[in-house]
């Protein structure tokens, strides 16, 4: 099996983006499309991440990283088949093999930033080593409505064409340093949590999804209302980049059971043998924080 073939059974088709997702996504390298959950499958969604937020508390998010100040959860395909539809959502996956080639899925997150807090600095969610080295999509599945007043994610728009900057140190990969060239080192800014001139925040009614290329420089802003701004982080990489969370190595046997071929090929778990039987344990006292603090391997 291929991607073409595993999204054709999954039915979905780069045909599928619009001509004006498509300009988007290449000069500006975000674009938003609504509607593409409805308000039953939201509202499953959203119940889920309700129940296990309760069962992990403070821990969670472990699987890949904890942040201070925002509710997080990871693992998500092994831990709901509420989630399984993200493995169709056509904007992401449509947008990921157009840029990419062939992918799998990195990860599978949830981040909800609580009253004044989730603000972050400007970064890249992975590095480049040359101009055409894409090497992933991430995308914001919005399970409630994402306003100006509750943290919606800011973006630089055409940003992805620049150097990454900031990229966390667990999504380096092979690459050791990213190198700022000299046409981005002006645009750069010293205050990395400050507004930046020309930033644009995405907003969206539940249901809505905004993709936009991993190389972008994006940030989370302040949640100032304390309303829930619950949103699933579904990233896609290059098939020959690792990971965020290697699936295999938390693999249940009723993810095993439910998942089809196409499935099984996109989340790389294709003859794989179930690592963990009842719920996926929780860490004794620690975990991976994320801090928002900057890359050591950044170079500007």
């Amino acid at each position: 099996m291929d991607t073409a073939q595993a999204l054709a059974e999954l039915g979905v088709s780069v045909n599928d983006l619009t001509d004006e997702q498509r300009r988007s996504f290449d000069e500006l390298g975000y674009f938003i499309a609504e509607n593409v959950f409805s308000p039953d499958e939201v509202a499953e969604m959203l119940g889920e991440v309700d129940r296990l937020t309760k069962i992990e508390g403070e821990f969670g998010g472990h699987e890949v990283h904890i942040e201070p100040g925002a509710s997080r959860l990871s693992n998500l395909f092994n831990k709901s088949a509420a989630f399984d539809r993200c493995l169709a959502c056509t904007p992401t996956l449509a947008a990921a093999h157009a840029l990419l080639g062939e992918i799998h899925v990195g990860s599978l997150n949830e981040r909800s930033p609580g009253k004044g807090t989730g603000q972050q600095p400007l970064h890249s969610d992975l590095p480049r080593a040359h101009a055409g080295d894409w090497r992933g999509v991430n995308s914001m599945v919005m399970l409630d409505d994402m306003t100006e007043e509750n943290g919606p994610t800011r973006v630089v728009p055409g940003s992805h064409k620049w150097s990454p900057i900031n990229v966390p140190d667990i999504n380096m990969g092979d690459v050791t340093t990213v190198e700022v060239d000299e046409a981005t080192r002006p645009k750069v800014p010293k205050d990395r949590l400050a507004p930046y001139p020309g930033e644009f925040h995405i907003t969206g009614k539940a249901g809505s999804v905004a993709v936009i290329n991993a190389c972008l420089w994006h940030g989370g802003t302040t949640n100032f209302s304390g309303k829930p701004r619950r949103v699933l982080h579904l990233f896609i990489g290059r098939r020959d980049i690792p990971q965020q969370l290697v699936e295999r190595e938390h693999v249940t046997p009723e993810l095993l059971a439910r998942t089809n071929a196409a499935q099984r090929y996109l989340l790389d778990i294709e003859g794989a043998e179930a690592k963990v039987i009842g719920y996926p344990p929780l860490p004794d006292n620690k975990a991976p924080v994320w801090t928002a603090a900057e890359t050591p391997g950044t170079r500007t």
